[in-house]
């Protein structure tokens, strides 16, 4: 049985992961990691610690949904106790994405900013209507709850980086966050990516292609977080004992 930690258990998903987790089979909780207390009942048998050490070590394989300076935390503690680990916060800073592209080199470690089997196909789609409906105008925008903090949104971010690649473009170069004012037309290259919030809005994205006398937009909504906390789960499962690396929610779903 693999025994799974969960770092950043007091969030919406760790929460769900802690419930989720006792539904399988092949893999069960064994650690969670809290900073203070947690504030709902927990099975007897597993094992809560503000130690990072301890949760790495008593794990096969660590779930984080927490926040980039946590995150940043658990890769350096990582290093020094190489564990599988899936990772799923959001809104990572060039730092901490070369931390983690560094720990990577002692450990198996899946990154994703969005784990639902849907949104990696959605990601594939993407790639191709980028590449196939060369000329089309991109512009893709997210949806989230008022309590998200970063935006754009990981999710987003990621579609327009696999759009950007079928086009051979520099996202960086070409990435639109906002429009006001009179800016002036819109540039052949530019891919906007606008971010929208409020109420409880789990997650929805669209991918739209805009041409003269038509258009094709892609969607995907997230109705239930558990879609998350399950495509973590799974991840985990599929991660413990691959090689050390980078991994993607494409080569766990065999995608890539």
């Amino acid at each position: 049985m693999i025994r799974a930690g969960v770092f950043g258990a007091g969030g919406r998903v760790g929460k769900l992961l802690i419930d989720d987790l006792h539904q399988e089979n092949e893999i069960s909780l064994g650690a969670v990691y809290v900073r203070n207390e947690l504030n709902f009942s927990i099975d007897p048998s597993v094992l809560v610690t503000n130690d990072m050490g301890t949760l790495l070590n008593g794990s096969d394989v660590i779930i984080d949904f927490s926040l980039p300076e946590a995150t940043q935390l658990l890769l350096e503690r990582a290093i020094e106790h190489p564990t599988p680990l899936v990772i799923g916060t959001t809104g990572l800073d060039t730092h901490q994405m070369n931390l983690l592209k560094t720990a990577s080199e002692s450990m198996p470690i899946l990154y994703a900013t969005n784990m639902s089997l849907g949104v990696a196909l959605l990601n594939k789609l993407v790639h191709i209507a980028a590449k196939t409906l060369d000329g089309f105008d991109i512009e893709i925008v997210e949806q989230h709850h008022r309590h998200k903090k970063d935006a754009p949104s990981g999710t987003a971010l990621t579609l327009a980086h696999s759009a950007a690649t079928a086009r051979d473009l520099d996202l960086d170069a070409v990435r639109v966050s906002g429009r006001n004012g009179n800016i002036g037309e819109r540039t052949k290259d530019e891919i906007a990516v606008m971010a929208l919030r409020g109420g409880d809005i789990v997650g929805r994205h669209t991918v739209g292609f805009y041409n003269d006398g038509e258009f094709v937009e892609l969607h995907h909504t997230a109705t239930s977080r558990n879609t998350f906390s399950k495509g973590a789960i799974r991840a985990a499962k599929w991660l413990v004992g691959k090689p050390n690396g980078l991994y993607s929610i494409q080569d766990c779903l065999e995608l890539a």
